[in-house]
């Protein structure tokens, strides 16, 4: 379009209507398609929920809860590294003070890697670009050493003593404690343990469903393996139901472990003051495995996968099997194992898990 009297062309006219209005041609394409179709984290945040495994929404679940409070009308693209930031303050600060904490730096890495999975889930389903995630411009705090290390014989030999002569149902927590010792599963594990899909008393062998949906087989004593059937068919667990049961039938949930760790430390007053929990016991087995065998044993006994590449590439090559992880349990316990290599080596174990713990 042109007038033949100013000679002016479309791109002209457009100038003047737009100078009349006030406006600035830039702003025209200041708002993309893409900021449009970007979701709020309102309502993203339950897309998310439903992807991700039952043990990672249980995690994240009370921070994707904090980004609701302050951002749920927020688009996935509108916070900047330095809100992040700002939010992970909050978060450090509202933590709940425990004996055991660490001035929220649990918090802080727990907050950021709970909107790290969301922002990975928009750039999987094409919401944002890769480069448009604030989060992975965010630092973890640094993680601290751990507190724990490997208890010393006599005193696992107290916690074993105590939980098998006090509480309403010592029996179940003996072989609770048995169970943890023989086979450094962490507290999911057991929790985990079906029967009879997870017991395989032929072999002595019990699968472990943990952390990252990983799944193994892991060799038990003939004791315990005897314990575990026992208390199965006494307090009649189900046909592919959870193993471990109240006496009255009802299933193990992780409130025994807090009553259990609770009941030792008013017997054992440096259970409460380290806050000695079931892991400790993981830590224990294992540093002696490592100690007394080999670290590739002790990975394989932890159940630990080379998926990440921090131990390099050699460990393709020297990863332990079940028969070394048996090897090293039958020197623990003392006991023969079906699976054992014949050349056990000899030598009395880190802890004596017989007496006390296996008197179920």
């Amino acid at each position: 379009m042109t007038d033949s009297g100013n000679n002016l062309t479309d791109l002209d006219v457009a100038r003047i209507v737009l100078k009349r209005l006030g406006l600035d041609p830039s702003t025209l394409v200041s708002t993309t398609v893409q900021d449009t179709t970007v979701p709020t984290f309102g309502a993203y945040i339950p897309t998310v929920a439903a992807a991700v495994s039952s043990g990672a929404r249980q995690t994240y679940t009370p921070y994707w809860n904090r980004i609701l409070t302050h951002w749920e009308h927020l688009r996935l693209n509108e916070p900047m590294p330095s809100d992040i930031k700002q939010l992970a303050e909050v978060v450090k600060q509202n933590v709940v003070v425990r004996r055991n904490a660490r001035h929220g730096r649990g918090a802080v890495e727990l907050f950021i890697a709970a909107l790290r999975c969301i922002y990975q889930h928009a750039i999987d389903d094409g919401l944002i670009e890769e480069d448009q995630n604030p989060a992975a411009k965010v630092a973890k705090p640094p993680r601290l050493p751990s507190a724990r290390y490997a208890l010393p014989a006599e005193r696992v030999a107290q916690i074993n003593h105590t939980a098998s002569t006090t509480g309403n149902d010592p029996e179940l927590d003996a072989l609770i404690l048995r169970f943890h010792q023989e086979t450094a599963a962490r507290r999911g594990g057991a929790l985990a343990l079906r029967t009879p899909h997870d017991i395989d008393a032929e072999q002595c062998l019990v699968q472990l469903h943990e952390k990252g949906e990983t799944a193994r087989w892991q060799p038990v004593s003939p004791t315990l393996m005897t314990y575990l059937q026992a208390h199965a068919e006494q307090r009649n667990a189900p046909h592919g139901g959870q193993l471990f049961r109240y006496r009255n039938g009802k299933p193990l949930t992780g409130r025994r472990y807090d009553h259990l760790w609770t009941r030792l430390g008013r017997h054992l007053p440096w259970v409460a003051v380290q806050q000695v929990t079931i892991h400790w016991l993981r830590y224990t087995t294992l540093t002696w495995v490592e100690r007394n065998f080999s670290y590739a044993i002790a990975r394989a006994y932890a159940g630990h996968f080379d998926t990440n590449g921090n131990v390099g590439t050699t460990a393709t090559y020297v990863r332990a099997g079940i028969h070394e992880v048996a090897t090293a349990l039958a020197a623990l316990t003392g006991e023969p194992h079906p699976l054992a290599r014949p050349d056990t080596p000899g030598g009395a174990p880190n802890f004596d898990v017989i007496d006390g713990a296996a008197k179920v």
